[in-house]
Formats: C-alpha cells, sequence, structure tokens
C-alpha cells in the first residue's frame, strides 16, 4: 500500500511541528494513543548504564552481562538464581515509579479527550499514572502478571506479593527455594506473561481488552480522528506503526502523529495528514502542555 521512501520532512521547524500537533490534539474528536518503548525510555526507564550499574552491579561483576535484557536471557544454573535475577528486574520496572513524570504528562493533555491507549510496553506506566484501566490494550503482556510455563490454562496471575518477597529475601543473588513460584493448577513453574512465543497466555482480560479497543476504533470510523505515536520501533511495527499508517489513509480527516527520537518518520503517501517530529518525547509532551 506505500512506497518504500520514508520522509520525516514537513514544513516548518520543531516549534511550528508542535504547534501543530496542539492544534490537532483540541480538534480531535478522538485519539489513539500507540506506545513503544521509547516512551517509556524518556520516561527515565533504561536499561543500561547508569541504571543498570545502580541495580545490578552485583550480577554484572558475577556474570559478566552488562544490560538488563542481556540479564534475562542469562543460562543461570538454579531457578534460585533465575528468580533473583527475574524478581529484582520485574520489582524495578514494573513496581517503581518512572523516574520522570512523562506518562503523567501524556495524560494531562487527553484526560478530557475521548481516548484509548494501545501499546507493545509491558511496565504498567500507563496504569500506575492513572490512565482509565478500560481505554488500555497491553498486547505483550505485562510484568506484573505470572503464566504456567506449560501452559495448562489460560489464565495469569498478580505477582506483586510474591515478587516483592523474592526481592526483599533474596541474598546472594539467589532468593529460597521455598518462594519458587508454581502453576497452582499443575505444579509447573511459573513464567512471566510476556508474548515470545506461542506459548504466551492471552487470558479473558487480554481479550476484553482487545475487543474495547476494536469498538473504540469501529465506532469511530470517519470521525476526525488523531493517531498519536509515541517511541514505536521497527520491532513489532504491524502492531501499531502499520495499522495507524493505514487507518490514517483510509480517513481523510484523520491526523498522524509521530514523536521519536532519530525516527519520526512517515510515508509519503500520508505526509500531507502527517507531523513527524524528531526529539525526546517527554520533551515534546511538556512543550504541548
Amino acid at each position: 500500500m506505500f512506497s518504500k521512501i520514508l520522509t520525516g520532512k514537513s514544513t516548518g521547524g520543531s516549534w511550528e511541528k508542535i504547534d501543530r500537533l496542539r492544534q490537532a490534539l483540541t480538534d480531535a474528536d478522538a485519539v489513539v494513543i500507540g506506545a513503544g518503548a521509547g516512551l517509556s525510555t524518556s520516561a527515565g526507564f533504561t536499561y543500561s548504564g547508569d541504571r543498570f550499574e545502580k541495580y545490578f552491579s552485583d550480577f554484572y561483576a558475577r556474570y559478566g552481562f552488562s544490560d538488563m535484557y542481556s540479564g534475562g536471557f542469562y543460562p543461570y544454573k538454579t531457578s534460585e538464581e533465575f528468580w533473583a535475577y527475574w524478581s529484582r528486574y520485574i520489582y524495578i520496572n514494573r513496581y517503581m515509579d518512572a523516574p520522570k513524570p512523562v506518562y503523567q504528562n501524556l495524560l494531562d493533555l487527553v484526560k478530557d479527550k475521548d481516548y484509548f491507549v494501545l501499546t507493545t510496553n509491558v511496565d504498567h506506566c500507563f496504569q500506575k499514572a492513572g490512565f482509565d484501566k478500560k481505554r488500555l490494550f497491553y498486547t505483550q503482556g505485562d510484568y506484573g502478571l505470572f503464566q504456567c510455563s506449560g501452559p495448562c490454562c489460560q489464565e495469569t496471575y498478580d505477582n506483586e506479593a510474591i515478587v516483592r518477597q523474592m526481592y526483599e529475601q533474596q541474598s546472594d543473588m539467589r532468593v529460597p527455594t521455598a518462594l519458587l513460584p508454581r502453576c497452582p493448577h499443575c505444579g509447573r513453574p511459573l513464567t512471566m506473561n510476556l508474548r515470545s512465543d506461542d506459548s504466551f497466555v492471552e487470558d479473558r482480560g487480554w481479550h476484553l481488552a482487545a475487543e474495547r479497543y476494536e469498538n473504540f476504533l469501529r465506532t469511530r470510523q470517519g470521525q476526525k480522528l488523531l493517531f498519536l505515536e509515541l517511541g514505536v520501533g521497527y520491532n513489532t511495527p504491524g502492531i501499531i506503526k502499520y495499522p495507524f499508517w493505514q487507518m490514517t489513509a483510509r480517513n481523510p480527516q484523520a491526523t498522524y502523529a509521530c514523536i521519536n527520537q532519530g525516527q519520526g518518520v512517515c510515508p509519503h503517501e500520508i505526509e500531507k495528514q502527517s507531523i513527524c517530529i524528531d526529539g525526546d518525547i517527554g520533551e515534546v509532551l511538556a512543550r504541548l502542555r
């Protein structure tokens, strides 16, 4: 449908683009927010550098990996070591607040609008910032949920209590064996509810959120929509980016806005309907307020 040539160019400088986006927000009948990892990065959820050193310097010294993503794939010899890493990882990236108020600033911009959020992020930042749970669809899972590693059923389990216990009681990068999480139905080890293969559990809550998102789009066809894409890259473009482009192309009243550091682009075919801003999301949102 679209040419392979992308453009980030549009008339005017960054301030003019921000003014155009502010007006698009004001004029929109509804706002569809698509959020990727870049939004949480802007909020301070970084997975390497100082933040990694602050929370995982002991793991670095023993195992040699230098960022949180690598730690998640390390072949730990025991389940006690595995859960020492993952309970700490989940605790700081799911149950601690983001260092910067980027999500709160975004909520301030849309709280009085008819909005819906589609996100591939799994850190729960939208809900922690106060977004309406019934206007959120986390497509790829949630650090705050466990599932059976089988899985033996399509159920998920809130993990805050056990994660906090493992985080607080770990010693020498091991958790007590008695805290290792197991499926209440079959006894298999529990694992994170994160989409990495076809074992990902789409529970009842996932399907209800998917239905609400589809209904939101269906009942607002032809309206003046703003598709606001924030920090979405090309790891899974078929979830947010490409559908946003397609829905913009089909609706002459729609506006596509993309804020992304180094990747604020759109296809030529929707360039006249687009606002592409190459910059830090948090800084741009602060200017919009």
